[in-house]
């Protein structure tokens, strides 16, 4: 598994991500091609630069300025229609998504409304799309991440002075591990912090891993310490020695609407699809609905790249006219899936260990455990009871 540890002692940013990829291997051309034909015109300069004596790639788009303003929906219209891997794109509406839901809630209002001024100019979009790009290139399986340093004060924006972290950085790294560092200026954008909350699943020391490739990327400031990115690249056996001293921190959408005109057996069903279509969990919970009538809150757990299928799931199995979407993030154990064999009869175990890799749970699998139990004669939890035992 090959994974990209984020080393943010300088904060992050969009240019910086860039740069640091480029650093790592990602030719600028394979970033700039698509970009050229979602915005003509549009050019990236990358030169090499020195920050505190550490050397380190600087990443600038080139694009006429406008006047045109764009909404959250034009640019995820654009990114939709970006030629490029489907994985990209994936990861680039992704990251675009956690920004333009952030934007929305410090302004409060619906994403379908929001109007973006800086955050819609073509640097963004570049910023946005390109570190998509970048990790598809680089073949990632999954990003790590440090604290992140965000600066501390004031800073001057559109809307005047805002306080150090911004208030779309904070709403993006609610979970993360954050620290000011004592450096008196903004280090992270609204778009490094996107990038994060896209796509980082752990924070702390990096893992375990053979290392293949370091990229640094530069900041506009000089501090006195280096204002750079750096991204370390490796291969890690498997998902246990990925494992940092943190636990497991993994974003997720959570889709919800509540209807009181559904029978149990569709609730059900719903429920079932919503798991097999890849979400985390689905459940329903009973409510009571306005003049006392019977109802179930439904609720899916989706991997943010799901959402919008599990969106449609609700809207086309049930009669809903609404659903209520909100980002969270999860605490997860690292697991595996083993079989082990008793009496003759496979029977599959899922284990799960804590971040030193301690063994926590061994969980049978039902079907399984059944099967072996009507075979054998034997009840079920004595099966369920030696499966475990095996397992461990």
């Amino acid at each position: 598994m090959k994974v990209a540890y984020l080393d943010c002692f300088s904060g992050i940013a969009g240019d910086m991500t860039l740069g640091a990829c480029i650093d790592a291997g990602v030719s600028p051309e394979l970033i700039e091609e698509p970009l050229r034909e979602l915005l003509p015109g549009m050019s990236l300069e990358v030169e090499q630069v020195r920050k505190a004596g550490v050397r380190a790639m600087s990443v600038h788009v080139k694009a006429e300025r406008t006047s045109i303003l764009r909404t959250a929906l034009n640019i995820r219209s654009l990114l939709e229609r970006a030629p490029v891997p489907e994985r990209a794109r994936l990861l680039a509406l992704q990251i675009f998504d956690r920004l333009a839901d952030a934007e929305a809630r410090v302004h409060g209002t619906e994403v379908g409304h929001l109007v973006l001024h800086e955050l819609g100019e073509p640097d963004t979009i570049a910023d946005v799309l390109g570190v998509a790009i970048c990790f598809d290139a680089l073949d990632i399986d999954a990003v790590h991440a440090s604290a992140i340093a965000t600066g501390m004060g004031m800073a001057r924006s559109e809307h005047g002075l805002l306080p150090i972290p911004g208030p779309a950085v904070t709403e993006l790294l609610k979970g993360v591990p954050v620290y000011s560092g004592g450096i008196p200026y903004e280090l992270v954008t609204p778009t490094g912090a996107a990038i994060v909350a896209a796509t980082a699943t752990r924070f702390g020391d990096p893992p375990p891993m053979t290392l293949l490739a370091t990229g640094y990327g530069a900041g506009d400031r000089d501090l006195e310490q280096p204002n750079v990115l750096r991204i370390m690249i490796g291969e890690v056996a498997d998902a246990r020695t990925a494992t940092t001293t943190e636990t497991a921190i993994e974003p997720l959408v959570v889709l919800e609407t509540t209807v009181d005109d559904l029978d149990a057996e569709t609730i059900g069903f719903v429920c079932e699809e919503a798991r097999r279509l890849g979400a985390h969990d689905a459940y329903a919970i009973p409510a009571t609905m306005k003049k006392g009538r019977p109802g179930a809150v439904l609720t899916i757990l989706s991997p943010p790249e799901l959402e919008h299928t599990l969106r449609d799931l609700l809207f086309t199995q049930t009669t809903t006219l609404g659903v209520r979407r909100r980002n969270e993030h999860r605490y997860v154990l690292a697991r595996e899936t083993i079989t082990v064999t008793v009496d003759g009869h496979d029977i599959r175990v899922k284990l799960a260990r804590d971040a030193t890799g301690r063994l926590l749970h061994a969980s049978p699998e039902h079907d399984d455990c059944a099967t072996a139990a009507r075979a054998l004669g034997l009840p079920l939890a004595t099966i369920r009871e030696r499966a475990a035992a095996a397992a461990r």
